[in-house]
């Protein structure tokens, strides 16, 4: 018989890297909304990394 996996269990390896996110450093957090925000250095590689990958 045949067991039915739910959606949970049959993601178990991420399909992304988010090791290098421009969110993955995160300099300080804004207090009243916790919103994170990357250093300089962080947004600057997410805009070049956006700028060559433009089709």
């Amino acid at each position: 018989m045949r067991t039915i996996k739910t959606k949970a269990e049959s993601k178990k390896t991420p399909i992304e890297q988010h090791d290098t996110a421009a969110w993955a450093n995160i300099e300080y957090l804004k207090p009243v909304s916790q919103v994170s925000v990357p250093s300089e250095t962080e947004a600057f590689n997410a805009k070049e990394w956006v700028d060559s990958n433009q089709k």
